[in-house]
């Protein structure tokens, strides 16, 4: 009982256009057949057998159906399971935030297996997508919000309800994909999904049927009283606010060395911020990404279209002002149609995609459905948020001590900006076990470059990266030495990142202990003058007198160049050692076996006359790579 096929109801919407991307690194396993084996108990009605868009259709099956959420709230989800092993990878729950947008903006604009191009029609293959080593789940959350829908047709919601039924619809996957159900979990997600995922996890976690590993969260919104505070002063040393509003701030939001740019009640303060509100949100500049131009040019806060109202106004900053919030109960009461688009944001080309009708019959959705939209206006305005912390939710998670937790940002987001994460994460007062630092990325003929800051205190990290997620180009993929499992950038337009597969010991060192971290750091500060045999992109040993990586002596991370080969080498770069990047692999180490394992692999298949390269347009993968092998036209037909 996978598909509900009842008529479904009212308005639906579209999605937070917002960030995200990133990708994951567990070790390598070679898959003996061309096809991820049929499970048994996957419900066979929801398996996408044809998605139209594709020269080539995928080795890995993909399901998209409907889960049960809390009351007549029906979900719909798109399952891609691994490309490495889908027995023996973990489980990712995605969730795009909003409130009220949709997760498959990050499946066809971010880290999904396929991404949408600009003619609407086509797809190609993403050879960053998080499924080269995980099964991903992308639901659509709340009720409303994309393909997913109510019987009761009542999209009005909180951040309660949303996570119980979010928690439901976890629970109907498992009950439809047993098969899973003793998998490691992570639960992941972006902006808004600062709310949904705590919030899920702490249900989660009391759930002993569910394998919790961690969680982790991309330019999140954390607290808003941070996130508004830290907004401001982003917005004076970034240049956007002149020296008058600046001290006008300080004179009348200010007092003994403390400023409230929250909740402040003197008349002047609140109407300085909000012409900070104006200059951050409505003035033209991208929110995701301050130095990306606007897509379609400057915009003004409302436009028309024919006989819609587009607005660009996610809500999530300065919340307590009291005319924004008037001028948005203006807009729910008006009697015309109302459109919510993130700001600076083009989804014309997922949306023409998922309006398609050959798209919506591959993905099993309803006739009666509306159209999809990347955000849904009714959703997001009705939206009641009961939290304006998320402190208590990861305390909670945090006494556990078994959880491995993840905060990362882009450094030049304003949406959900870096310092309220960071003075959030403070704010947990945890005990601090490696100090803030940058983090370094060998990108080869580029040498090494800062790729961002990181701290790590006792099972959770504060990471930044130079660039925005995933609006901008995500400069590199954020990872250093076996302490840290983060999220790398792959999006074409968004987020094109040079290495997104990548670190170290699968995911049972997602983000691993302090001990596990300190262990990796004896161990390279030993081996720090030794040469060691470096893997070359295309699977051929060398040698290079680059030392160990690693924290070096003066603690900056290292890790490993761009993995841009799509090959078997590439592979066998990516199953690395034990605590390492997966890209340019470096051996000795626990895991030298292995990748000497996958070299032999790649140079049997030179010799027997293979190129050492597939089609670009295809992900590297162990099983791209077997089929391609065994069928040069692709395992299935090219065209549905």
């Amino acid at each position: 009982m996978t598909s509900l096929r009842g008529p479904p109801p009212g308005e639906q919407g579209r999605e937070g256009a917002e960030m995200v991307r990133a990708a994951l690194s567990p070790p390598f396993l070679l898959l003996l057949l061309s096809w991820a084996p049929r499970s048994e108990a996957a419900p066979d009605q929801d398996e996408i057998q044809c998605l139209p868009g594709l020269a080539k259709q995928p080795s890995f099956r993909q399901y998209s159906g409907y889960l049960r959420g809390s009351g007549s709230k029906h979900l719909h989800y798109w399952f891609v399971e691994s490309q490495k092993d889908p027995k023996s990878s973990p489980v990712v729950l995605w969730l795009n935030g909003g409130p009220g947008c949709s997760s498959l903006d990050g499946l066809l604009t971010e880290h999904g297996p396929f991404l949408i191009q600009p003619d609407g029609a086509t797809l190609e293959y993403n050879p960053y997508s998080w499924n080269l080593i995980a099964n991903v789940l992308y639901l659509e959350s709340p009720a409303g919000v994309g393909f997913s829908y109510s019987d009761d047709k009542s999209y009005a919601t909180n951040d309660t309800e949303v996570a119980q039924s979010n928690f439901e619809a976890l629970k109907d996957f498992f009950r439809l994909f047993p098969e899973y159900k003793d998998h490691e979990l992570f639960l992941t997600g972006e902006s808004y999904a600062g709310i949904y995922i705590p919030t899920l996890a702490v249900l989660v976690m009391q759930d002993p049927s569910m394998n919790l590993q961690g969680l982790a969260v991309g330019n999140g919104l954390s607290c808003y009283e941070q996130n508004d505070n830290s907004l401001v002063y982003f917005a004076y040393y970034h240049g956007l606010l002149g020296n008058r509003l600046w001290s006008s701030l300080q004179t009348h939001c200010c007092s003994q060395n403390k400023c409230n740019f929250y909740d402040n009640k003197d008349p002047e303060c609140v109407t300085n911020l909000q012409e900070v509100s104006h200059i951050v949100g409505s003035s033209g500049l991208n929110v995701y990404n301050l130095y990306a131009p606007c897509a379609g040019g400057v915009p003004s806060h409302l436009r028309y279209e024919k006989d819609t109202v587009v607005v660009q106004d996610l809500g999530n900053t300065f919340t307590r002002l009291s005319p924004k919030r008037m001028w948005h109960q203006a807009l729910l009461r008006s009697a015309g149609k109302v459109r919510l688009d993130p700001p600076c944001t083009n989804t014309t080309a997922a949306s023409t995609y998922l309006n398609n009708p050959l798209v919506r019959k591959a993905l099993h959705i309803p006739n009666q459905l509306p159209r999809w939209d990347v955000c849904n206006f009714l959703v997001n305005i009705q939206y009641h948020r009961l939290y304006q912390t998320m402190c208590s939710q990861y305390l909670k998670l945090l006494a556990a001590q078994k959880y491995r937790i993840l905060l990362y940002n882009g450094d030049v987001d304003m949406a959900c900006n870096f310092m309220g994460d960071e003075w959030f994460v403070d704010s947990l007062n945890q005990k601090m076990e490696v100090q803030r630092r940058p983090w370094l990325v060998d990108y080869g003929d580029g040498g090494e470059q800062i790729a961002g800051f990181v701290k790590e205190f006792s099972h959770i990290t504060f990471l930044t990266i130079k660039g925005v997620l995933p609006i901008s180009r995500a400069i590199s993929s954020f990872f250093y030495s076996g302490a840290l499992r983060t999220y790398a950038a792959s999006s074409r337009e968004k987020a094109r990142c040079a290495c997104s597969l990548h670190i170290g010991n699968g995911w049972k060192t997602f983000w691993t202990t302090v001990q596990r971290r300190q262990a990796t750091a004896r161990k390279w500060r030993s081996r720090a003058a030794a040469k060691t045999q470096v893997l070359d992109p295309h699977g051929t040993a060398r040698k290079d007198g680059r030392k160990g990586r690693g924290p070096t002596a003066s603690g900056v991370y290292r890790v490993g160049r761009s993995c841009h080969t799509q090959d078997g080498g590439a592979a066998a770069a990516r199953s690395l050692r034990g605590g390492t990047s997966a890209c340019a692999a470096r051996s000795p180490g626990p895991g030298h076996k292995m990748a000497a394992a996958a070299l032999g692999r790649a140079r049997r298949r030179r010799q027997n006359g293979r190129s050492s390269r597939t089609c670009s347009r295809v992900p590297s993968s162990p099983l791209r790579a077997v089929a391609d092998a065994r069928n040069p036209l692709g395992s299935r037909p090219l065209h549905c």
